[in-house]
């Protein structure tokens, strides 16, 4: 199976002082551990009013009449066959309920986006496989229907080391890449290591190691990342808890132990969701927050939205429970432990993180983006981890000379490379692509340029890439003569 449901096996700023917290009325939220640990609703003294931000969840459905969902579905399809709003699963249902569960309406959890609007997809198969092809349409369609965040709580193993089972696939790239561009904010789990060849697993799963995605690993109780919890030192940027979650379930599921005084809710499912664990419970506490900070600021990007939950997490390490955990960002926890509070106050005090309008332009051919005339000059911004290439197509005629200069802000080093016509991708490593390559850039850390002069017309891609870690703004200046 390419795709798999995350669930595993049964088995860097000071946090702001705040006045006292608005405490939801939903009987179970006090058995919510991970509300207190992520301060979910720390920052409002009382219930805000907030703009509705559609939310999507792509994955096994959801329990349409559950009172908790009531009012808070937009729009929902499968792509599998029968009916989004059922759910044979569970997996669906748990999720949504962590984002989007009735709060502070005296019944059963609290949701943590409460001014989301569930855009619900249903792409898992009755046997709990999952088709490549309906998670790529599933993704586009939740863009076409407006949702600002979409939740990917599942994966495939990613394996740089032995192609054979890599599960890299371009059609969910592809997708993911159609969501970004529609305005998107992406979030996916890690990956669960009992799913991968070994545990712990050093790679998170796909599609969490794409471009733009922001990748989810789990936390423990006592602030541990756990083994099941995949390492990645790139494609893993946040942390949120994932262990012992408790979450909305299918209410003819949790039939089955008709005792249980909690129907409709994890605690009545069966083992794997009575004390439920993976990274596919974290993922959408940090889809939960970002779809918050929108109904907050609805202008937000999502770059700005992804910068401020990354650069807003409490850093995790050996004084607070994460004992393998080196200070700041690191591959167990990425940037640290999601922290809503600190991200809502910083988005209310600023300043916010720079809007980067041409993205995503991370590759060459019908990615890049175009600068047009004989002069241009472009402020934009690249990150190590999550967007560390920016791709601009260039028209020159032969005879035509080039001239690039790159000057990148204290936490960047802007390199440039310009590549001919014909240049498929820019990061290739083989030798036909290396051929294509028509100048490479020379300077200081802080100022990087290149001239060139065109030998035949044609459309030319100039990269400019930070090689190492950093994340901030920069400065490109081109004129052609």
């Amino acid at each position: 199976m390419r795709r798999a449901l995350l669930v595993a096996g049964v088995a860097a700023l000071v946090a702001a002082p705040l006045a006292a917290a608005f405490t939801p009325n939903d009987p179970l939220a006090a058995r919510q551990w991970y509300l207190t640990q992520i301060r979910a609703f720390d920052v409002w003294p009382d219930e805000p009013v907030l703009s509705p931000v559609k939310v999507a969840v792509i994955d096994s459905g959801i329990d349409g009449g559950h009172p908790e969902f009531q009012g808070r579905i937009a729009a929902s399809k499968s792509f599998v066959g029968g009916n989004a709003l059922t759910d044979e699963q569970g997996h669906g249902t748990f999720i949504a309920g962590e984002i989007a569960a009735g709060l502070h309406n005296g019944q059963g959890i609290a949701g943590i986006a409460f001014p989301a609007q569930l855009v619900i997809a249903k792409v898992v198969r009755p046997d709990g496989s999952i088709s490549l092809d309906a998670e790529a349409q599933a993704i586009r369609w939740a863009a076409e229907q407006g949702a600002r965040v979409i939740n990917l709580s599942l994966g495939g193993v990613r394996d740089p080391a032995d192609r054979s089972q890599d599960t890299f696939s371009q059609e969910e790239a592809d997708a993911v890449e159609y969501a970004v561009r529609s305005g998107a904010v992406v979030v996916a789990a890690a990956g669960n290591a009992d799913q991968a060849p070994a545990t712990p697993w050093p790679y998170a799963s796909y599609p969490a190691a794409l471009p733009h995605v922001l990748g989810v690993g789990a936390l423990d109780r006592a602030g541990e990342v756990p083994d099941f919890s995949d390492r990645d030192p790139v494609y893993v940027d946040i942390s949120a808890p994932g262990e012992d979650i408790l979450s909305t379930f299918p209410r003819q599921l949790t039939a089955i132990r008709p005792a249980c005084p909690d129907q409709g809710y994890s605690s009545c499912g069966p083992d794997e969701y009575r004390f439920a664990e993976g990274t596919s419970f974290s993922a959408p506490l940090v889809a939960a927050a970002a779809a918050l900070l929108l109904a907050v600021r609805p202008e937000l990007r999502a770059e700005q939205v992804t910068a401020l939950l990354e650069h807003t997490a409490a850093d995790v390490n050996a004084t607070d429970g994460c004992h393998q955990c080196p200070l700041l960002r690191d591959r167990f926890s990425g940037w640290g432990r999601l922290d809503v509070a600190n991200a809502v106050i910083a988005l209310q005090e600023g300043p916010l993180p720079p809007v980067d309008a041409r993205e995503p332009n991370d590759q060459a051919g019908a990615e890049a983006d175009t600068i047009w005339g004989a002069a241009g000059k472009v402020m934009a911004s690249l990150d190590f981890w999550d967007d560390p290439r920016d791709v601009y197509r260039v028209r020159l005629r032969a005879g035509q000379t080039i001239s690039a200069a790159a000057t990148g802000s204290a936490n960047v080093t802007p390199l440039l490379v310009l590549w001919r016509p014909g240049t498929q991708r820019v990061a290739a490593r083989t030798l036909a692509a290396l051929k294509l390559r028509a100048a490479l850039s020379m300077g200081t850390p802080e100022r990087q340029s290149l001239s060139f002069k065109a030998a035949k017309t044609g459309w030319y891609y100039l990269e400019i890439k930070t090689p190492r870690a950093g994340f901030g703004e920069y400065t490109l200046q081109l004129s052609k003569r």
